[in-house]
């Protein structure tokens, strides 16, 4: 069995620096992640600077990531169609659009209603078919308003998203709070309800649970991993790390 890894952590550990980083040091940074090997690539986000100040240089820094390194998968978060706009005029053709299962964590990350994003979501299908668009839904596991929303409830947003059109979806532990029977389960739901889709974890290690949980959904049959992302320290869990237990447990990584 063949797994992707998805490198995340310049735009998934980035984004929660307080201060600035420079853009040259972003570069510097993502040169010797290709120079380690790897070959899929969240580099960016193209969000308001107003939220995010770090993603300010999103369109700067996707230019030379792109012209740097042409070989690589480079991906961009974006939240909405405008999101879309600017990284499509930054030639960026690889996309994670981030909705959350749980509406009130929605409204609180992206200030949008779920029929909003979907509405968005399908205007983006509709205006951009050439672009390869992964669908992360943020709070699959649990969510700081809602709680752990039941497996069924994700079963009927995944089928929402794929009626959309979505057929790479991305089921993200976005506080860290899974446990690997949970994301056994829930794969196995998901998997069985909605055939014909590329499957992807992004797994936070809030409570030191990244590398089991991300064990299990390889386990489980996901087609690709975001690396597992600490928070407040942002090489606790590195590639190798990710590497080593895809090589124990004989499967091959790209």
């Amino acid at each position: 069995m063949k797994i992707n890894i998805l490198e995340c952590g310049p735009r998934d550990g980035w984004q929660n620096l307080k201060q600035m980083l420079p853009i040259e040091e972003k570069k510097h940074i993502i040169d010797g992640l290709v120079d380690a090997g790897v070959a899929m690539l969240e580099a960016t986000s193209f969000v308001s600077p107003k939220a995010i100040p770090q993603m300010m240089d999103a369109a700067e820094l996707a230019r030379y990531v792109l012209a740097a390194h042409p070989d690589i998968t480079t991906y961009a978060l974006v939240p909405n169609y405008r999101g879309v706009q600017n990284a499509w005029n930054a030639g960026v053709r690889h996309l994670t659009y981030v909705i959350s299962v749980s509406e009130s964590h929605n409204k609180a990350n992206i200030n949008r209603t779920h029929q909003q994003s979907f509405d968005e979501l399908r205007r983006i299908f509709d205006d951009f078919p050439q672009t390869d668009i992964c669908v992360e839904l943020a709070t699959t596991f649990g969510c700081p308003f809602e709680g752990i929303p039941e497996i069924s409830r994700v079963v009927d947003f995944v089928g929402q998203v794929y009626a959309l059109g979505s057929r790479s979806i991305c089921l993200a532990d976005t506080i860290g709070i899974a446990d690997p029977r949970q994301v056994r389960q829930t794969i196995q739901a998901v998997r069985e309800a909605v055939p014909g889709v590329a499957w992807q974890v992004h797994i936070h290690d809030t409570r030191g649970m990244g590398m089991v949980n991300t064990l299990a959904a390889i386990e489980s049959g996901v087609d690709a991993v975001k690396r597992p992302q600490y928070e407040k320290v942002m090489d606790a869990y590195r590639d190798e790390k990710v590497v080593f237990i895809i090589d124990e447990s004989s499967f091959i990584y790209t």
